[in-house]
Formats: structure tokens, sequence, C-alpha cells
């Protein structure tokens, strides 16, 4: 029955927890960068809401990498210095 559990849980999600709390917004040449790091397995992922605009304008962009990264606070500087540099390389094509 351990192998079933196993590959259940592999479609499950099991083991990834995404309720961890957003970080502070970071503001960047217009855009406003909400770091939202995703406990997996023990590790966070690199994640984060990348907005700009405001009320009917806003437009969104959720941004996740695959980084995995041992503590919080470490993801959230990663985050931030991907989305940055993501945002002077892409610009309002993001969206």
């Amino acid at each position: 029955m351990g192998i079933f559990s196993s590959i259940a849980n592999l479609f499950s999600g099991s083991g990834t927890d995404n309720s961890v709390p957003a970080a502070d917004p970071v503001e960047h040449n217009g855009f406003t960068i909400t770091p939202t790091p995703q406990s997996d397995q023990g590790q966070y992922r690199v994640c984060a809401i990348i907005t700009k605009g405001e009320g009917e304008t806003q437009k969104q962009h959720n941004f996740i990498r695959s980084d995995l990264v041992a503590s919080r606070d470490e993801c959230i500087e990663l985050t931030v210095r991907k989305a940055k540099m993501t945002i002077d390389q892409m610009g309002d094509q993001i969206f």
C-alpha cells in the first residue's frame, strides 16, 4: 500500500504548502513586486506577484521560478533580485 500512497501524493500535491505569508511589496521602475514565497518540501520556491497600474488598468503577472531556497528570507531576496532583472529586460512585455 506504501507505493500507492506515494503515487497518490505525487498527484495530490502533498508536501507542498502554499500558506506562507507574502512579504512587503517592493517598487521598481513603476512596477510593484510582492514576494510570495511558496513552501515546497521544507524549502521555499521563488514566487511573486508583479503588478503595474491601479484600478481597472492594473496589470498583474504571476512570477514563479523553479529555484528552491532553504530560508524564507533568502527566498525573498532572490525573488526580488530576479523579478527586478526580469522587469529590466522585458518591461511591459511581462504582461
